[in-house]
C-alpha cells in the first residue's frame, strides 16, 4: 500500500505530468491508502463545492487504516526524533506512523518530510 501525501494528491488533482499517470495506476490498482488527516488538508484548501465532491469521492472510495491512538504515537515520535526543529509537523508524523503501522510506503514531494523518512519506506 502507499501513502499519498497531500503534496502529491494536489499534483495528481492539477493532472501534473510526473505525478499524473502514477497516481493513477496506484489508485486503479487500489494500493492507495487514505488517511483522514491528508484528505482534512486537501478539504481545508478546496475553493469550490465541485473541489470538495472530487476530494470527498476519492475518500469514500479509498481503503483506510485501523489508526486508533495515531495522534499519541505521532506525538511521541516527533517529539523524540525532534521533527518541529526540522520544518515537519504533527501531520506528516501521523502519515510516517501510519505507514509503518500499515507495513506503507510515503508518497511525498515535500523535500523536509523526505528528508526525515526511513528509506525503505519512500515510495518512488
Amino acid at each position: 500500500m502507499i501513502i499519498l501525501d497531500t503534496s502529491v494528491w494536489i499534483a495528481f488533482f492539477k493532472k501534473q505530468p510526473d505525478v499524473f499517470e502514477t497516481a493513477r495506476v496506484v489508485l486503479e490498482d487500489g494500493k492507495a491508502l487514505g488517511l483522514e488527516c491528508v484528505f482534512g488538508e486537501l478539504l481545508q484548501g478546496a475553493k469550490n463545492a465541485r473541489e470538495r465532491d472530487l476530494i470527498l469521492s476519492y475518500w469514500d472510495y479509498l481503503p483506510r487504516a485501523n489508526l486508533e491512538n495515531v495522534w499519541i504515537e505521532a506525538g511521541r515520535y516527533s517529539g523524540e526524533h525532534k521533527l518541529v526543529s526540522k520544518g515537519v509537523g504533527l501531520i506528516d508524523a501521523v502519515i510516517i506512523i501510519a505507514a509503518t503501522w500499515s507495513n506503507a510506503k510515503v508518497w511525498t514531494l515535500d523535500r523536509k518530510l523526505l528528508r526525515v523518512l526511513q528509506e525503505e519506506i519512500v515510495f518512488n
